[in-house]
């Protein structure tokens, strides 16, 4: 019996070692891919990447050529390095460096030496390589932008890291990337498919020609062209009115959600990230942290909205019905609050009713119905969460989902942070804690995207669409079914009409009486946000920041914008200018108002920024 089961554990090891052997040498050709990759070169032809196009078909951004030293350090033979040094004009330092990464990177797989050659240095060193086992020169493509603006936008591409590669095993050293705006964004678009040839080499390394006749090699496939939603000229027009400014411009299609022109100030080239400067160049963009250029203030800059947001107040009111439209309130220079506490407001007739009061943004009539917001409900926790859940449904306190790779969600508080700023439940607060919030200051935080996407809310009269820069891809007609989906906000239509009737009349008889522009019916707001800084770990007061927000047509909204200047003083005296001037550009494609435009063009706020803090800043609410 125990010979029997000593014959049995020797018969069924030997069985199972066979097997393994069999499986092995048959089946599994792991083995054979590892010993094929000593006997084969794997080439990669790089696609063009796709165009990219404006909403009228004007290209953007093309493509030219570029060429890369590559190197497989596995194949390097000795060579005369300071010959072959010479000819790529680096030193000797430098390339045992790049050779001792590019082996710690992959002894098989290829790394860049020398990016990015001219045509001139690749037709120069293309007759000279053969001498240098192990390097070769691949030929890649680079962006040619045809025009000097939307970087923000645009975006640009980059080498990509290990850190990508890891991520992604498509990439491979020196591979180029989308890093940033339109290009991040549709990177898989845009990219294509690389193409790939296997050359057998002999046992001397030597290429004897394409593996099994080419059968595995693949054609590169270019990359889908895209068309934006943004005017280029209109983009073109915003960043010029923005020279000498630092801030934002959002334009939207309020009945798309197309985002028409998204400008940051100051910006840049978008040419400058192209070529071997690009490094360099970017290191001064990066370190530049006074002017910020790599700054997107469209999207990420959170700013107090100011006045604007006075507009959304009076719709909640109406919504919650603490108040009507033809109730009226008194103000006697401000809002008193508290123990003698009073919010200011500049000179106007009184008392207002609701359309008087957005026309001249009294600050007495917002906080009053601020007030009755939030004391309608038990406990002021109750009111904010209420006054919080209406704001969200016109995007706000969010990115709102659009399709591009920076932004920041500004701030609506909850009724949590005030509990903890107060320390209830020890100490109790009260709806005169938050009255800032009324008016658009106090905690409150948006970005130009939010502006301006509250603005199309209130132009299509309570809905509104996820902003998006995609107008379609290649051939294509439709985009994501995310950005057609109509985001319907949590007030009634019927009460959009007074608030837009407001808006009106600040053109026509209010705080942007004296900028209009003839012939347009534009409905706006301006606004004003304080704007403070720690110096020493103190909180001072600089120069507040200039806004305005506004839609036209009237009844046929066209154009939905939002114009954040910082340190401009108030509403009406850039940001005001600056968006009828966007919206005249637009719509008619010429300026009538000459005198205004003059005056944004040739203005300038750079002594603003690079004065020393005064401790008395110019303030006027509006």
């Amino acid at each position: 019996m125990r010979k029997l089961l000593l014959l049995s554990i020797v018969l069924i090891t030997g069985v199972v070692f066979a097997g393994r052997l069999f499986y092995l040498q048959v089946y599994d050709t792991s083995f054979e891919k590892l010993s094929e990759n000593n006997a084969i070169k794997v080439e990669y032809d790089y696609p063009q990447r796709g165009y990219i196009y404006d909403r009228n078909g004007k290209l953007l951004v093309s493509n030219q050529p570029s060429y890369d030293v590559m190197v497989i350090p596995r194949d390097v033979n000795p060579l005369d390095t300071l010959e072959f040094c010479k000819l790529l004009k680096i030193s000797k330092e430098d390339f045992i460096s790049i050779l001792n990464k590019a082996t710690v990177y992959s002894p098989r797989l290829p790394s860049v030496v020398i990016p990015q050659l001219t045509k001139e240095e690749y037709a120069y060193l293309s007759e000279k390589m053969f001498k240098y086992d192990g390097f070769y020169i691949q030929k890649r493509s680079l962006r040619d932008y045809q025009v000097d603006h939307s970087a923000n936008v645009l975006g640009y591409i980059a080498e990509v890291n290990n850190a990508i590669i890891n991520k992604n095993p498509y990439y491979q050293m020196g591979d180029l990337i989308g890093m940033q705006g339109v290009e991040r964004e549709y990177e898989e678009v845009l990219r294509g498919i690389k193409g790939v040839k296997y050359i057998q080499k002999d046992r001397f390394n030597r290429d004897i020609g394409p593996y099994k006749e080419g059968i595995f090699d693949t054609l590169p496939e270019r990359g889908k062209d895209i068309t934006l939603t943004i005017d280029s000229d209109l983009q073109e027009y915003g960043e010029a009115l923005m020279i000498n400014k630092r801030g934002g411009i959002v334009a939207i299609e309020p009945a798309t959600g197309e985002i028409l022109s998204l400008v940051t100030a100051p910006n840049y080239d978008p040419a400058l990230l192209v070529g071997r400067e690009r490094s360099k160049n970017f290191t001064k963009l990066w370190y530049d942290t006074i002017a910020k250029p790599l700054f997107d203030r469209g999207l990420q800059g959170e700013y107090p909205p100011g006045s604007p947001f006075k507009t959304l107040t009076a719709l909640i009111g109406l919504q919650e019905e603490v108040v009507d439209t033809k109730e009226t309130v008194s103000c006697y220079g401000g809002y008193v609050y508290g123990r003698g506490r009073k919010l200011g407001c500049h000179h106007h007739y009184s008392p207002l009713s609701m359309v008087g009061g957005i026309a001249n943004s009294c600050n007495a009539y917002f906080c009053t119905v601020y007030r009755r917001i939030i004391e309608k409900y038990p406990s002021p926790q109750e009111g904010i969460d209420n006054w919080r859940n209406h704001l969200l449904s016109f995007g706000l306190g969010d990115f709102m989902g659009y399709d591009l790779p920076s932004g920041r969600p500004g701030k609506i508080p909850t009724s949590k942070e005030y509990n903890r700023t107060y320390k209830y439940p020890e100490y109790k607060w009260y709806a005169t804690a938050t009255i800032s919030n009324a008016i658009g200051q106090g905690e409150v935080l948006l970005t130009p995207m939010q502006m301006a996407n509250f603005t199309a809310a209130i132009a299509n009269r309570g809905y509104w669409y996820k902003p998006h820069v995609i107008k379609n891809i290649a051939v294509a007609d439709t985009i994501p079914t995310e950005y057609t989906t109509k985001n319907v906000t949590t007030i009634e239509p019927r009460y959009f009409e007074p608030v837009v009737e407001g808006m009106f009349d600040v053109y026509n008889r209010g705080t942007a009486s004296h900028i209009q522009i003839p012939g347009i019916e534009i409905c706006g707001k301006t606004g004003t946000a304080e704007n403070y800084i720690r110096i020493d770990g103190k909180r001072m007061q600089l120069t507040d920041h200039s806004i305005f927000v506004a839609f036209a047509p009237k009844d046929d909204p066209k154009i939905a914008i939002a114009v954040f200047v910082e340190n401009g003083y108030w509403g009406s005296r850039w940001a005001g200018r600056i968006a009828g001037l966007m919206i005249e550009k637009y719509l008619r494609g010429e300026i009538t108002r000459t005198d205004m435009e003059k005056f944004v063009l040739e203005g300038s706020l750079m002594d603003e920024y690079e004065k020393p803090y005064s401790g008395e800043p110019f303030r006027i609410n509006k």
